[in-house]
């Protein structure tokens, strides 16, 4: 049974406001891009590609969405500039289906042969992790599961408040130690918890330091071989957490902590709060990635499961 169910109209209604000023940003520049002109020529796709490329898409993805619209162009000979933005949108959510063809993220489910499911939440800190785990445990809340959270973050006194604040409003159970803590031991016990307990969902969260690549691989090395301990097959899922405001940053993050450790599900925040919503299209395509949530406001229902054709249509509509 999908967990997350179909895009409703109160969650489009959202995602409009939550990216309203890339909107604005995007269309603005989209709309002097074509200006005087009654087809798509090199001039416009030129502009277009400025467009794109200002608007945090990136460098390399903007080259395909564009290559991508010249061979339309070409293929059906004459394009008006008032098809422009069906075609980009179309294209690009195209793209975005190419990367992440294996699943259909409209719709997450949770595996029905493996319990508790694990996921491992990574990120810098000041990108909205802890607040991106209390709001999926409310989620899956909502779905129905039993849900514990590991407070694995033990550098920072403030991280572990923070998540303990979320456990006690969302009205989960957390599991945590003293600041200082070894934090694969507080997975480790979060996991034995969950175990015993037969929760559904346990989300651990992790220190959010980036300033030595080779410290953060050994040590959410460390913390996955003692999950392993207990979970021979956990962490299930690695979900990076990314700020959508920081745009180009957010690239190198992504780049530094795919490198460190096997990610394989992200999450982009702060999209309500930034002309750079362009960002996610460029890190989908980029890393490969299925991009699996979107924070569009401070709600705790503003976390969205990501609808690809939603979201595009949001962006260029």
């Amino acid at each position: 049974m999908a967990l997350f169910g179909l895009f409703s109209k109160k969650k489009k209604e959202s995602l409009d406001k939550g990216l309203e000023k890339t909107k604005e940003n995007v269309l603005k520049k989209l709309s002097r891009a074509i200006i005087g002109k009654s087809k798509v020529d090199d001039e416009v796709l030129d502009n277009l590609e400025e467009v794109l490329i200002t608007s945090d898409v990136g460098v390399d993805t903007t080259l395909r969405v564009i290559q991508r619209i010249e061979e339309r162009v070409k293929r059906d000979k004459y394009v008006g500039v008032s098809e422009l933005n069906r075609i980009l949108k179309e294209e690009i959510v195209a793209l975005l289906k190419e990367n992440t063809s294996s699943m259909d993220y409209d719709l997450i489910e949770l595996p029905k042969d493996v319990k508790p499911y694990v996921i491992m939440v990574v990120g810098v800190n000041g990108v909205g992790k802890t607040t991106t785990i209390g709001k999926l445990a409310y989620k899956f809340k909502e779905a129905g599961k039993s849900v514990i959270l590991g407070a694995a973050d033990t550098f920072r006194a403030a991280a572990v408040d923070q998540l303990t604040v979320w456990a006690e409003r969302v009205g989960v159970p957390i599991v945590k130690q003293g600041m200082g803590s070894d934090p694969a031991s507080v997975a480790f016990d979060t996991l034995n918890k969950a175990k015993a307990e037969q929760a559904d969902v346990v989300l651990i969260d992790t220190a959010g330091r980036l300033h030595n690549k080779i410290n953060l691989m050994n040590e959410l090395t460390k913390i996955k071989k003692v999950m392993q301990k207990v979970i021979p097959d956990a962490p299930h899922e690695i979900l990076l957490v990314l700020d959508g405001s920081t745009g180009q940053n957010a690239y190198e993050q992504a780049k530094q902590f795919t490198l460190a450790t096997e990610v394989n599900a992200l999450a982009i925040t702060k999209l309500d709060g930034t002309a750079k919503g362009g960002v996610v299209i460029g890190i989908s395509d980029q890393f490969k990635i299925p991009v699996k949530y979107i924070g569009v406001g401070e709600k705790i229902d503003d976390l969205q499961v990501f609808n690809r054709e939603e979201f595009v249509d949001s962006l260029f509509n």
